[in-house]
């Protein structure tokens, strides 16, 4: 199959065979480098051995006076002087070409190691031809064909030529013009004549089964070269070239601001369950393809997920953010809507490592959610206080799950027919001796965004779990409490098995421990999820769905999925006196909630009002600060303990 696809001729096969194909650069270079370390390696084995021959010759000659004079000593020697000349020479440049001095010259690189097998050659040759006219063999021809078989693999077709051509040129002169010392014709025997001949077909197959080893190992060695320095999926540069690219680009344009951006394509996880990976995988190409057209002569790369960088000048950097932004809205089709968020980083003199700018270019494009009327944020003093929180808390949330500085807060849930206390939503706080308290804003999207929450969310239930422990050990009514779990905790941890590690470990009833999935978590077909919350209701959890109408409310989640109860989110509660839509909604909600069987809670409730009207439209369950803010265990317990609130013998 050929590049394209398609088959190959037999002429195209054959050519292939033989070596009649474009070698990209990186390739060429690997080849070509393989050769030089061979010729060095081969160039220090023929100067040892030269210097070892003129030694002799001292030996034997010079010290016993058989040679009189200097001219005659290196008339005698001068094919020694010349073939350790070139070996010596090959030496020096082969340990220049290796240590990177003369790589830009790869046209130098033929012309030594030519000029070097041709002197080996000339060498073999001559002395060949010597001794075969002294009736010897010609072994000094074959050891220099050895030499540059071993140094000198190039082209399968150029190979051929050389080794079978001056072999075949040599044995045809031999065979055909020698003669003795007395000037007599000789000729070589035909047992001998068909040993050369396979040796110099084994020597080709060698160079031949020599050069395709390289080649492989060149192509092998240029695919995971490509793939360290290139993204996988959309085949633009990853964060490793770009920060290699960025550091040269920043050097050429010293004298000119520069501009960190990081663009993140907002609401790319719906478009990815509405069509799949292949059709997120589409998206993210054709993006990458955007930023190589609007980009061309600067360093851009895919950051991971849905997140791109580049680097430009800061002057106009807005109108070619609009321009790709505007690209790539024309280019969305499609029923989801989409946009491209960018973060703007302006390059300082103390300059951070690139992917450190594009972090807080990153930070600074991560609070444009939801924000349809911007589309560009710069990264300012406020929000580098912002983004040093954001490293804190990576940096931290180990320590701070270690040492207790997550704690859980207890938010009532009540029942809405008298009042009494049916329950509580256990949410997280960060009690830091550092920094103080940090709400769950400051963390909780953190942890999310880099893959961290179920750090969190793990300390979160065996905190429930023990507390809960303790209570009955100490004879209190308990009463139960719902979990939170993302979608994250799912796919980076075994939700079910923990829960159920930690109920085995403290011993809790399983009808004392709620499971809320935020309706956001969910998608259409989610294997994952819908065996997850199968096993959730199999083994006696209930199971709520969270937040339903904080985003994109979709029926097919109702459809889908089996809950135990719809928790409604608070934002239909907003401005609830003055906007009689939102109490048709709710009933609606409720009704449709009634209708397929699922218990409900509304969160949110702060009025006397409210709580009148949702508990007449026939809500179940109510929650928000008209009954309590989130408070400690100890102060739940108390105001149990003082009669505030009264515990409820009903739980379900």
């Amino acid at each position: 199959m050929d590049e394209h696809g398609g088959k190959k001729s037999i002429l195209r096969k054959i050519g292939d065979a033989i070596g009649f194909y474009r070698n990209n650069a990186y390739v060429a270079e690997h080849l070509r480098e393989a050769d030089v370390r061979s010729t060095r390696y081969m160039a220090g084995v023929v100067a040892v051995i030269e210097l070892g021959m003129l030694l002799r010759y001292v030996w034997r000659w010079v010290l016993p006076g058989k040679c009189e004079t200097v001219a005659d000593f290196f008339t005698y020697t001068q094919s020694y002087w010349i073939l350790l000349t070139a070996a010596l020479l090959m030496l020096i440049y082969s340990e220049v070409y290796v240590r990177g001095k003369i790589r830009r010259f790869p046209r130098l690189s033929w012309l030594w190691t030519g000029c070097f097998f041709l002197v080996a050659i000339y060498f073999g040759i001559m002395t060949g031809l010597t001794d075969f006219s002294k009736g010897k063999m010609i072994t000094a021809f074959l050891t220099m064909m050895l030499f540059v078989t071993v140094t000198l693999v190039w082209r399968p077709f150029t190979s051929i030529l050389l080794m079978l051509g001056f072999g075949g040129a040599f044995l045809f002169l031999i065979d055909h013009y020698s003669v003795d010392r007395d000037g007599n014709p000789i000729r070589m025997g035909e047992g001998d004549r068909l040993n050369y001949i396979t040796f110099l077909i084994s020597m080709t197959v060698l160079v031949l089964t020599v050069y395709y080893q390289r080649y492989r190992e060149a192509v092998k060695s240029d695919i995971l070269a490509k793939k360290t320095i290139t993204d996988e999926r959309t085949g633009i540069p990853n964060m490793h070239r770009f920060c290699e690219e960025s550091k040269a680009f920043q050097e050429a344009h010293a004298d000119r601001e520069q501009v960190f951006l990081s663009f993140n394509v907002e609401n790319f996880r719906t478009y990815n369950d509405r069509y799949g990976y292949s059709g997120g995988n589409e998206l993210l190409k054709k993006i990458g393809e955007l930023l190589a057209e609007h980009f061309p002569e600067e360093p851009y790369a895919r950051q991971g997920d849905d997140k791109f960088a580049a680097l430009c000048d800061a002057e106009g950097h807005e109108e070619r953010i609009r321009a790709l932004r505007e690209a790539f809205l024309a280019q969305n089709t499609g029923e989801i809507y989409l946009d491209l968020k960018t973060g703007v980083y302006r390059s300082s003199k103390v300059e951070p490592e690139p992917r450190l700018a594009v972090d807080h270019a990153r930070y600074a494009a991560s609070l444009l959610k939801n924000h349809n009327d911007r589309y560009i944020r710069e990264y300012d003093q406020k929000l580098a206080e912002g983004y040093s929180i954001r490293q804190y808390v990576l940096n931290n949330i180990e320590k701070a799950v270690k040492e207790g500085y997550i704690q859980v807060y207890y938010q009532p849930v009540m029942w809405a027919s008298d009042g009494e206390l049916c329950g509580c939503e256990a949410l997280a706080r960060w009690i830091d001796p550092e920094e103080g308290f940090l709400s769950p804003g400051q963390f909780i999207p953190v942890l999310e965004e880099c893959r961290q929450i179920h750090k969190l969310d793990r300390c979160i239930y065996e905190t429930v779990c023990r507390r809960l422990r303790e209570s009955m050990d100490a004879g209190e009514a308990v009463f139960p409490v719902s979990l939170n779990f993302s979608r994250l905790d799912f796919e980076l941890m075994d939700a079910v098995g923990e829960l159920e590690a930690l109920v085995e470990k403290y011993r809790i009833p399983r009808h004392y421990l709620h499971v809320e999935i935020t309706e956001s978590a969910l998608s259409e077909n989610d294997a994952l999820l819908h065996e997850a919350l199968d096993a959730f209701h199999e083994k006696g959890y209930a199971v709520w769905l969270d937040d339903f109408g904080s985003g994109y409310s979709s029926m097919n989640v109702l459809k889908d999925y089996r809950f135990d109860l719809l928790k409604i989110d608070m934002v239909f509660l907003k401005n609830f006196g003055d906007n009689p839509n939102s109490e048709r909604i709710i009933k609606s909600i409720l009704e449709l909630a009634a209708s397929l069987d699922m218990k409900t809670l509304t969160e949110g409730v702060e009025t006397k009002e409210a709580v009148e009207f949702l508990k007449k439209a026939g809500c179940g369950r109510l929650q928000g600060y008209f009954y309590g803010k989130p408070q400690k265990y100890e102060e739940i317990r108390d105001r149990i303990e003082s009669g505030e609130y009264k515990l409820s013998g009903q739980l379900i």
